[in-house]
């Protein structure tokens, strides 16, 4: 038998695991190349000799150009204000989960000390600031130890507060997921869905910092179809969370669109018109999150997204609305957020409708006016709406 050859048994057999882990560095020292920012300002993250900063705003997250399956992640974080929270997504989709900024996946909480001042002694723990481990947004997971619903709770409180850095070694083995905080394993989980999908970092209201991140591979397992995130298709965000930048804000009612976080929120007002993205698309899939507030009137127009520069929605909420698709009363409800996905090829236009949550969306199909390509745009139909998680591809 050779050396290498017995050196591998070896390993196999859980001796010596540390001669097998060979990391590399998953950021360049003043490069963000190989990392997409999925759905942020182009100022919300930076990196300079090594350190990656994120400004906290807005929320969102700037994840792997790749996926990552079975892995040993390692890295430092610290939080630059008291009360801090950030997080390391793991195994998750390309861009947000409808009605949110967060991709779904399994979060593993980055969270400073000072935020524990939001626990009610009197009310059962939720949620601590040493590690959680927890899916989110339609993942799933079976959590170790002391828990909460899915959410794991550390078995050890090992964290440092702002401005200490903590270090953390999340490992990723075939669905299972452990963390270990500063030195020791402390949180995890099982069977978790999905077990293969993009990682990345959380901007979520604070200046926080990473460094240190570097990553060693694992042999590759045999997940489901299921268990695996979807793909990245080339989707483009088109709103960057802190302004107008990739719109036309229009000169009659623009005092009306306000930017909000994430969301483009539109206050109630006399009819005007959409706001339109600067860009032109011809064949291309949008995405729009439109939420219908709770004092929605939906026996009136409520809300709408237009393509191809048409003034008519394509799909409009609320009974009444000029467009070839119209969801009433009788199909959506106020307070909900809805995910309208449009496919446009020529003349024709296929629309999948889901509430966020929801597993199995509503399909449409409609003709559009002959026009090869056009803006894209968010109705003003007169009541208050949210908008969110705009984006466009590109069909060749």
């Amino acid at each position: 038998m050779t050396v290498r050859r017995l050196l591998h048994l070896v390993l196999l057999s859980g001796f010596l695991p540390a001669l097998a882990e060979e990391f590399v560095p998953m950021f360049k020292p003043n490069s963000l190349e190989g990392w997409v920012n999925a759905n942020c300002a182009p100022s919300t993250w930076s990196i300079k000799d090594g350190v990656v900063s994120c400004t906290g705003v807005p929320t969102g997250a700037l994840r792997t150009a790749r996926q990552y399956e079975n892995f040993i992640l390692e890295a430092e974080w610290r939080h630059l204000a008291e009360s801090g929270n950030s997080g390391i997504f793991i195994w998750g989709t390309p861009i947000s989960a409808p009605g949110v900024p967060f991709l779904r996946g399994i979060e593993v909480q980055v969270l400073d000390h000072g935020y524990a001042k939001k626990l009610d002694p009197s009310k059962p723990r939720w949620f601590t600031t040493h590690g959680d481990v927890f899916p989110i947004h339609g993942a799933t997971m079976k959590p170790h130890g002391e828990h909460n619903g899915q959410r794991s709770f550390p078995s050890e409180e090992r964290s440092r507060p702002s401005p200490q850095w903590n270090h953390y070694r999340i490992e990723g083995r075939n669905g299972r997921l452990t963390l270990a905080v500063n030195g020791k394993v402390v949180s995890g989980g099982d069977d978790c869905v999905y077990r293969k999908g993009y990682l990345a970092l959380e901007s979520e209201g604070a200046p926080v910092e990473f460094r240190n991140v570097r990553i060693c591979e694992l042999p590759a397992g045999n997940p489901k179809p299921e268990e695996t995130a979807p793909l990245d298709e080339g989707w483009r965000a088109l709103y960057t969370g802190v302004d107008f930048a990739n719109w036309i804000t229009p000169a009659q009612g623009g005092d009306r669109w306000k930017v909000a976080n994430w969301q483009i929120q539109l206050s109630a007002g006399g009819m005007g018109p959409a706001l339109w993205s600067q860009e032109s698309f011809g064949d291309c899939e949008v995405i729009c999150d439109v939420q219908l507030p709770k004092g929605v009137d939906l026996s009136k127009p409520a809300a709408g997204l237009c393509v191809r520069g048409m003034s008519h929605p394509l799909v409009g909420f609320g009974a009444g609305t000029l467009a070839p698709i119209v969801l009433g009363p009788d199909q959506v409800q106020a307070g909900r957020w809805y995910r309208v996905k449009a496919t446009l090829r020529g003349d024709s236009a296929e629309v999948l409708i889901t509430e966020a949550q929801e597993a199995n969306p509503r399909r449409f199909s409609a003709k559009l006016q002959r026009r090869s390509q056009g803006r894209i745009g968010l109705a003003d139909l007169t009541q208050a709406v949210s908008y969110a998680n705009v984006f466009v591809r590109e069909l060749h």
